[in-house]
């Protein structure tokens, strides 16, 4: 949960997922459809897919055991360097550092240079003496993580409270270095057709779409639109922005009433619905119900 997305978020979603799903056996028995609707909201859904697999695998295969070898537990889904190095660390204590944004700003303001030109396991490999002394290498991992996300921010680092500020180069340089993170945003225009069942109040969604970052997931009929012409037979709602990950939406969105649903689509409340429905489709019902039609 904690990939991609803040504690503050994660925390309440934590704990229902726990008081659902107390053992890893228990999940492993768990399907899709439910680990979704408790996952609903936290987004980047792929992550709960991944778990429920892994969990299975781990059930199924390895007697419920995490393999103590990275390579291994590397091959597990949705699994790469960062996460299997925290596991090797908080499962089993092992001399490892899993290598997030907040342990990459720490060392690189101790270095007072940019991340990217730290080769970051090289450092660890050459300071391994120094970084072990400890046996409690899960606290270590998870100390690192948390005085770069209290401590060394990444706006006004709060140096004057640093125990370690005499031996860091930022804080001693008169020239520091400045860390410019540019993120790649794409923009996308997409046209979205709504069929609805005004007297019932639903809609019809389907999962039939091809689109990656939507794959498998209910939601009307969408597809990229190339200019700004307004769509024959078809009534106009309104434009909307979204954005998920990297990715800015510009969205029109179009609607027809109908009492027949479409093929390879299902009726859903535009209100209240006790099957998982993503934030994106969520967005739209919310488009839809702002606008009397």
């Amino acid at each position: 949960m904690l990939q991609q997305t803040q504690v503050k978020t994660v925390i309440p979603y934590f704990k229902v997922f726990l008081d659902n799903f107390p053992t890893l056996k228990l999940l492993s028995l768990s399907n899709e459809t439910r680990v979704l609707k408790l996952w609903e909201g936290l987004g980047y859904y792929r992550r709960a897919r991944n778990l429920l697999a892994t969990s299975k695998i781990l059930v199924n295969e390895h007697n419920s055991k995490l393999s103590r070898n990275l390579i291994d537990i590397k091959k597990l889904p949705g699994v790469g360097d960062y996460t299997a190095n925290a596991l090797l660390a908080f499962i089993h204590d092992q001399p490892t550092i899993a290598i997030d944004g907040n342990v990459k700003r720490v060392f690189a303001r101790l270095l007072n240079k940019n991340e990217k030109k730290i080769n970051f396991n090289k450092l660890i490999e050459i300071n391994k003496k120094n970084f072990f002394k400890t046996k409690r290498n899960s606290d270590f991992v998870e100390a690192l993580m948390e005085f770069g996300a209290l401590v060394c921010k990444p706006k006004n680092p709060e140096c004057f409270k640093c125990s370690i500020k005499n031996n860091c180069k930022y804080f001693i340089s008169n020239k520091k270095f400045k860390q410019t993170k540019r993120l790649n945003i794409k923009v996308k225009n997409y046209n979205i057709f709504c069929y609805i069942d005004k007297m019932k109040n639903k809609i019809a969604l389907t999962k039939k779409q091809n689109l990656g970052f939507l794959d498998r997931f209910y939601l009307p009929p969408i597809k990229e639109s190339y200019d700004n012409k307004k769509i024959k037979n078809w009534n106009f709602h309104s434009n909307f922005k979204n954005f998920i990950s990297n990715k800015k939406l510009n969205i029109n969105l179009y609607y027809k009433f109908t009492l027949k649903i479409p093929p390879q689509h299902q009726w859903f409340s535009l209100k209240k619905n006790s099957e998982f429905i993503p934030t994106f489709t969520k967005k739209i019902f919310k488009q839809i119900l702002k606008k009397n039609i």
